[in-house]
């Protein structure tokens, strides 16, 4: 199939090389030439521009805006509006809020132009591994682009099978989900990520702890030196808290045992207070959720050992450098 991708950062690029080895033709922009130029050289199509990108697609046309929400995404997707006709499609990859989904979809549906909301997981991790894709909009629009997420989902080899599970494997089972209409596929985006923040932040306190059994305070036969790689190590190897995030503990921690390369001052993208908007909305309580998030504001104020595992963290897995004063 052919694909348009506007959005040449860390994700989108590696979506674009994950979707070229599959066999599917992408047509590239981004603002910077330097991006687009490298990808043209992997054999993407290169575009110097948004007319150019759309006059190298053939009717129906889909685009994948991989860009910052806010003002970035909203600008772009107004521009591609101009430039699309009816039965076009674009899609908005990045981590928009599902407020935005739905007026977006309401929108593009006066002028006849589908819309996808895509909450895509895999970080700088996802070009090997596959990315996690959750769909939200038209079940046709969907379809259509079927082939497009089995290319970029792991695939059904990657995890072994939920014994309950019978039948034939569906999408699901390779990695992608259709959500639900406008807006649904970035609301499971946000709870994934909220849920992620209380995860991370379970393991930084918990390294914290080890990493202080020998302080001066204890009790001298109670005091414990542990190096907190190995630990890492050994809880990755059949422990009921081996993860995916445990891995990426492990690996910070091999790399720089006392995480002196970070501050610990954590930032978050958006998606964590989005999250605990939507409990109070709902009045579900989400008291651990909340308290991650808040652990993060603090962070910036007073760094501790657990925020530079958080740190870490969000570099291993997405690439994010911490931002300097």
């Amino acid at each position: 199939m052919q694909l348009a991708m506007v959005g040449l950062g860390r994700m989108g690029a590696n979506l674009v090389r994950r979707l070229m080895r599959a066999g599917h033709t992408c047509v590239v922009y981004d603002a910077n030439p330097d991006a687009v130029n490298a990808l043209a050289g992997e054999g993407a199509l290169p575009a110097r521009d948004l007319d150019q990108l759309v006059a190298q697609l053939g009717a129906p046309r889909s685009v994948w805006v991989m860009l910052p929400h806010g003002a970035a995404t909203e600008g772009t997707i107004a521009e591609l509006k101009r430039r699309l006709r009816p039965g076009d499609l674009i899609i908005d990859g990045g981590n928009s809020h599902f407020h935005d989904d739905a007026r977006r979809a309401r929108d593009l549906a006066a002028a006849s132009i589908d819309y996808l909301d895509i909450g895509t997981s895999g970080g700088v991790w996802g070009l090997e591994r596959g990315y996690c894709l959750m769909i939200g909009g038209p079940a046709g629009a969907v379809q259509r682009l079927a082939p497009i997420f089995d290319a970029l989902a792991p695939g059904a080899g990657l995890q072994p099978r939920t014994p309950a599970r019978t039948g034939e494997p569906g999408n699901v089972e390779r990695g992608w989900l259709h959500c639900g209409p406008a807006g649904a596929g970035h609301f499971v985006k946000m709870i994934h990520n909220g849920i992620e923040y209380g995860m991370m932040q379970a393991m930084a306190e918990g390294f914290d702890i080890l990493r202080n059994a020998n302080k001066p305070l204890l009790p001298a036969e109670h005091r414990y030196d542990f190096n907190l790689g190995d630990v890492a190590e050994l809880w990755r190897r059949g422990s009921v808290v081996s993860s995916w995030l445990l891995d990426l503990a492990a690996q910070a921690l091999a790399e720089d045992g006392d995480l002196a390369a970070y501050s610990g001052k954590v930032e978050d993208s958006g998606e964590g207070r989005w999250t605990v908007q939507a409990a109070i909305d709902e009045a579900v309580p989400a008291s651990v959720l909340t308290a991650a998030l808040y652990a993060r504001f603090r962070s910036r104020q007073d760094a501790t050992f657990a925020d530079k595992m958080l740190s870490a963290l969000r570099k291993q897995f997405g690439g994010h450098v911490e931002k300097r004063p």
